[in-house]
C-alpha cells in the first residue's frame, strides 16, 4: 500500500503478528491484499514451511518484507534473541542460518537480528561485545545472499536488560561492522518511548535506516491514537528520500480495518485498492 503524504509517497507494510489477528495466521495473507497491502512482515515464520508462505504470497501477490531471527521459547534466555546473550552462540548461528534459508526462499530483503536480554551478572560492555562479534558473523553470512540484516532497538520500559537500547549504538554498530549487509531497524514507538526527538533523530540515522516501523504510544495502537504528531513523522520519511517499507506494527485499538482509519486521517490520500470498501 501506497499512501500520499504531504511530501510525497510512503509505502506500508502489514505485520500480520498484529494485524488481521482475528483470523488464523495463514488468512490474514488475503485479508491484508484485500486492505490494499502490497507487503507484509512478521517476526516469525518457522512455525510453518517455507512452500506453503510461499504459497501465500505468490497468490496474493503480496511481497515479503522482513522476518526476525529465531527466537527461544517463552522464559528462556534467548525469548527475545540471542546475539548478545552469552553462551548462545550456537542457537544464534543456527538461527541465522534458518532466517536466510527462510528469507531467501520468501524473498524477504530484511532479517532483524534480535539482539536479547543481556542476563544477570552480566555487564553491558560484555554483553555489547558479543553482540557486536556476532553481527559480525552474520553479516559473513548474509552479504552473500543480497539480505540485509537490520538492528532495532527495544525501549527499556517494555523490555527492560534488553541489550541494545539506543537506535544511536545501533547505527554505530551497523557502520563499524558493514553498512552495506547491516542497518538500523527504526521503530518509531520505540523512539519516542527512549527519549522522543523524532524527526531530529531519524535524519541523523538516516544514512544507517534500512526499515521503519509505525505504532503510536501510549498503548502501541495505530498511528493517531496517542502523543506522536505522525502526519508529521511519515511526511518527513518521505521527504528525507527513504525509499524502504514502513511496517504497521501496532496493535489496533478496536479492530485491524476500522483502526485503518489513521490513513484518511493522517495522510491526504491513498494510491491503490481502497481499503474503506472492504
Amino acid at each position: 500500500m501506497i499512501v500520499e503524504t504531504q511530501k510525497g509517497p510512503v509505502k506500508l507494510a502489514a505485520n500480520l503478528k498484529w494485524l488481521f489477528t482475528d483470523l488464523p495466521f495463514l488468512d490474514r495473507f488475503d485479508a491484508a491484499a484485500a486492505a490494499g497491502f502490497t507487503g507484509v512482515e512478521y517476526s516469525s515464520p518457522y512455525e510453518f514451511v517455507p512452500v506453503e508462505l510461499h504459497k501465500r504470497l505468490d497468490s496474493t501477490g503480496l511481497a515479503q518484507i522482513l522476518i526476525n531471527t529465531p527466537a527461544g521459547t517463552a522464559g528462556s534466555p534467548t525469548q527475545n534473541g540471542a546475539a548478545a546473550v552469552p553462551g548462545a552462540e550456537a542457537e544464534f548461528r543456527d538461527g541465522v542460518k534458518r532466517a536466510l534459508e527462510y528469507a531467501t526462499t520468501l524473498g524477504a530483503g530484511l532479517i532483524h537480528l534480535m539482539a536479547g536480554l543481556r542476563p544477570q551478572g552480566v555487564s553491558a560492555s560484555d554483553s555489547m561485545s558479543l553482540y557486536v562479534d556476532n553481527v559480525a558473523w552474520a553479516a559473513e553470512q548474509a552479504s552473500p545472499t543480497g539480505v540485509r540484516l537490520v538492528l532495532e532497538a527495544i525501549n527499556k520500559r517494555d523490555v527492560p536488560r534488553f541489550a541494545l537500547d539506543s537506535f544511536e549504538d545501533a547505527a554505530e554498530v551497523a557502520q563499524s561492522v558493514d553498512p552495506k549487509t547491516i542497518a538500523v531497524l527504526f521503530d518509531v514507538y520505540h523512539a519516542q518511548v527512549d527519549r522522543g526527538n523524532l524527526i531530529e533523530r531519524f535524519n541523523a540515522l538516516l544514512p544507517s535506516i534500512g526499515h521503519v516501523q509505525v505504532a503510536d504510544n501510549p498503548g502501541r495502537g495505530e498511528p493517531g491514537t496517542g502523543e506522536i504528531a505522525y502526519a508529521n513523522v511519515l511526511a518527513n520519511v518521505a521527504a528525507s528520500g527513504y525509499d524502504g517499507w514502513v511496517g504497521c506494527e501496532y496493535r489496533p485499538v478496536t479492530n485491524t480495518i476500522a483502526g485503518l482509519r489513521w490513513i484518511d486521517d493522517l495522510t491526504p490520500g491513498t494510491v491503490g485498492k481502497d481499503w474503506r470498501d472492504q
